[in-house]
């Protein structure tokens, strides 16, 4: 039979299955579905969604009886002494009995009202044929039987043995194919087990290199997919359900003892011209280990009353890794993949720098290995390593900084710098002085640039909290806790790194900031809780940033005396001379921003009351404003993230994100003072998470978004303005009158010891979490693809927001044909003669993730 024979029969054979005529278990029909198909992408294409979803919904009997022919016959091939053997056990029935699977499973996790039977049918007790039956050669399958079926239908019961679930007996063979010789793992003359857990490359645990080939890279990264299509129930359900309720089939992997040898390379491997070689298998492959490997890792095992939650084995086997060897492998693998947008070389290939795809969910294996593994962790922080990866995550945060699509990755790379931060060593590295800055791309580097790393930092952080367009205001919180974090620790801070400081402060005490939410002096208390540790530990060491402090004396001084009667005068005033500068009224030099320089205007509550105390301090002009949005147009404004305790009325601040996942952006707990936490609410909610160094309660102080119509009032203003830190300050400005610092700490301000902010997780942030890493694995699937159908394409996906767009003209990467590429775009290409996948790779038609 050709090719295309038998595609036409597998075909027909498909819609036999919706035909509404039950097809009998014992049925050669069944032996089709692993027989005909000569590739995955016969199944996809061939098993269309319409396809499983006609079948699911009009024939779910057959299905059933599909699934567990499938498995049946998996089990079967996997249990032959011969298997794989072209003529007796081929190894394509294997691979084709694990491409339907894969192509079925997402249709049922999006089934809500299927739910009931997929926990019975997966997950329920069954008998099943023993083994000397399964091997006759007149049986198709050893399908799963209930007990009291056995008994109606007068089955000898001697011909069947209690089983595992079928879902547990199927990840367990898949696990053991992973490692299986001849299929998996190259041959092995010289051991009698098929079966045998090595690591597939030198690396952790194993300093012997084993052979590999591209076919068994290959069967590898097939079985992987229906692992990650097991696990996939995650992207049906909404992310504040996820790390609640859990999903079975990564619970049972990550909680079994002897799973554990399921461990990857994934950093092994290099692949300098991503874009133009996307679906490369070797890329894929390398994607897949990785994800696969994160969704173990990541995952919390939810706690089922049962007093204690089970252990993952995973994260605690990757917390206690401990040899430095090890920890040096993985730092090497890390930083060559995320390095490898920063080697600013001459190449021949336009945009051959640009970031492997798969440069996230590095960025998150680091984040898991630095908070379940404190030795490691440790060797980050305690050398000058330290320095390579806060550079690394940076770049990451700056370039996508204004990228909609990329705010998920932007706030992750934040969060990881937090954890970092909250290390004491961290601080004090940070103090070294950074060479060769000029070497870095546009992106990252800062001209004119003299200073130490902790000034790279703060100035860094500086850019994302002005220049991020609005997009990061519900991680302003994190940011400043990172400086907050490094505060007590710096010296030699530049004038540059002073002044932004500085105009930080000069932004967030400006009345139209402190009166647009009822939560943002919270900001303004953090920024001066760092000041204050800079004056307290380190004031001879900071003679530039005193000097900037007492240059700032009147704003300090006009803050402790701020009523809402002055805050609104200043606001009427500074919008009063806006209009009379719109009208050409006032002198076009004026130092007063524009309504298009400040998104902090465009949160003001009304105001009219005039007061003249702060007219002599006006708001911070035109050359900063914090989140910096030039994008008027919009159709709605871009605000904070609400709290967990708070929530909000208003939309998700990322148009492309549920409003569900976008309130569970990661909170951050603050360090709050002893009569601040006295005032908490008593009996908020915990939750923990296992192995991780940050578990913290879920209630916080943070940032939260107010409702809709926030009023300010005076004893609003009253409830916070005698607390703010400005004793240190203002003691320092009161111990000399004029702009010359004292030569040493005055004896009148107390020292008080540093507070580390540390990063919390709660459910929803775990929620976000797992968003943004099923999101990732979306998204390089679809990448991969490129106009075949993937594994989720076209599913009710819940987890995330996926995006439909138009289809893009034919390109060098994607032509139509040779007149079509050519003769319908070649007006438009003789202007800017360029390889399209050079600047951006395609993107899929059927959709695009947007980062959470």
């Amino acid at each position: 039979m050709g090719a295309s024979d038998s595609k036409l029969v597998f075909k027909q054979g498909i819609f036999k299955l919706s035909e509404g005529t039950t097809i009998p278990a014992d049925d050669p029909y069944w032996k089709g579905f692993w027989e005909l198909p000569e590739s995955a992408e016969d199944v996809f294409s061939l098993f269309s969604p319409t396809d499983v979803r006609r079948t699911r919904d009009t024939s779910l009997p057959n299905l059933e009886s599909l699934i567990l022919s499938l498995t049946s016959r998996l089990f079967a091939l996997r249990n032959l002494p011969a298997f794989p053997d072209p003529g007796l056990a081929p190894e394509r029935e294997v691979l084709n009995c694990i491409r339907v699977l894969t192509r079925i499973l997402p249709f049922l996790h999006e089934a809500d009202n299927l739910e009931a039977w997929e926990d019975k049918f997966f997950w329920g007790v069954r008998r099943k044929r023993k083994r000397d039956g399964q091997l006759k050669p007149v049986v198709l399958f050893d399908e799963a039987h209930p007990e009291d079926e056995l008994k109606d239908e007068g089955v000898d019961d001697g011909e069947f043995e209690d089983a595992k679930p079928l879902a547990e007996e199927l990840l367990d063979t898949l696990i053991d194919l992973l490692f299986f010789h001849g299929f998996t793992l190259p041959y092995n003359e010289r051991t009698t087990s098929k079966v045998s857990y090595s690591i597939w490359s030198s690396g952790v645990g194993c300093n012997t290199p084993m052979s590999s080939s591209k076919e068994l890279e290959n069967n590898r990264t097939e079985v992987l997919k229906l692992l990650l299509a097991f696990a996939s129930k995650s992207m049906y359900m909404p992310a504040n359900v996820l790390p609640v309720k859990g999903v079975k089939a990564i619970t049972y992997i990550v909680t079994c003892p002897d799973k554990q040898t399921l461990k990857y390379n994934p950093a092994s491997w290099r692949l300098p011209y991503d874009h133009v070689v996307i679906g490369d298998p070797k890329q894929i492959y390398v994607a897949t280990c990785l994800q696969f490997l994160l969704v173990l890792i990541l995952y919390p095992i939810p706690d089922e009353g049962k007093g204690h939650s089970p252990k993952n084995y995973f994260r605690h086997f990757l917390g206690r890794l401990h040899r430095p060897q090890d920890f040096q492998f993985l730092v090497d693998g890390m930083t060559r993949i995320l390095h490898q947008p920063l080697q600013v070389t001459s190449s021949y290939l336009p945009g051959s720098q640009k970031p492997l795809r798969w440069a996230p969910e590095m960025i998150m294996l680091f984040w898991e290995t630095i908070q379940c593994n404190k030795r490691f962790r440790s060797f980050i922080v305690d050398t000058e390593r330290g320095h390579d990866f806060v550079v690394l995550i940076l770049f990451y945060a700056l370039e996508y900084r204004t990228d909609p699509t990329k705010q998920g990755i932007v706030r992750m790379c934040v969060f990881v710098l937090q954890t970092l931060s909250a290390e004491d060593n961290f601080g004090n590295g940070l103090n070294k002085k950074f060479e060769r800055q000029e070497t870095l791309p546009a992106a990252i580097k800062i001209d004119n640039f003299s200073g130490t790393y902790a000034d790279f930092l703060i100035s860094s952080i500086h850019t994302l909290l002005t220049g991020s367009k609005g997009k990061l205001d519900a991680i302003y919180p994190a940011l400043l806790a990172i400086i907050n974090n490094i505060a007590a620790y710096l010296e030699t801070l530049n004038s540059v790194t002073s002044l932004k400081l500085l105009q930080l402060f000069s932004s967030m005490s400006s009345p139209s900031f402190l009166l647009a939410n009822e939560t943002n002096h919270i900001l303004l208390t953090s920024l001066l809780e760092s000041m204050n540790a800079i004056i307290e530990h380190k004031y001879d060491k900071n003679p530039r940033f005193v000097l900037a402090i007492l240059k700032n004396r009147k704003r300090f001084e006009a803050l402790r005396s701020f009523t809402l009667e002055s805050g609104q005068e200043e606001i009427e005033r500074l919008s009063q001379l806006r209009k009379d500068s719109a009208d050409g009224s006032e002198n076009p030099t004026s130092p007063i921003r524009s309504p298009r320089n400040s998104s902090i205007d465009s949160l003001r509550s009304p105001v009219s009351a005039r007061t003249p105390s702060l007219s002599n301090v006006p708001e911070e002009d035109g050359s900063f404003a914090i989140g910096d949005d030039d994008s008027d147009d919009e159709d709605h404004e871009m605000q904070p993230t609400p709290s967990q305790s708070s929530p909000s009325n208003q939309n998700s601040r990322t148009p492309s994100v549920s409003s569900s996942v976008d309130d569970a952006v990661p909170l951050q707990l603050r360090g709050m003072s002893e009569k601040a936490r006295g005032k908490m609410p008593v009996g908020q909610p915990s939750f923990s998470r296992v192995n991780s160094m940050t578990s913290m309660s879920s209630h916080t102080a943070a940032v939260s978004a107010s409702a809709g119509g926030f009023a300010p009032s005076a004893q609003w203003i009253d409830s916070w303005l005698p607390s703010l830190p400005l004793h240190t300050i203002l003691t320092l400005l009161s111990s000399t009158s004029n702009n010359t610092p004292p030569k040493t700490l005055p004896n009148t301000i107390d020292t008080s010891p540093p507070r580390i902010h540390l990063f919390e997780w709660s459910p929803l942030s775990l929620g976000w979490y797992e968003s943004l890493l099923w999101s990732f694995i979306f998204s390089s699937e679809m990448a991969a693809q490129r106009g075949t159908a993937g594994i989720w394409n076209s599913t009710n996906i819940r987890l995330f927001k996926v995006e439909k767009e138009a289809a893009r003209g034919p390109s060098l990467m994607k032509p139509m044909g040779a007149v079509d590429a050519v003769g319908s775009n070649l007006v438009q290409r003789i202007g800017s003669l360029t390889v399209r996948g050079g600047a951006e790779a395609p993107k899929p038609v059927a959709g695009a993730v947007r980062d959470v």
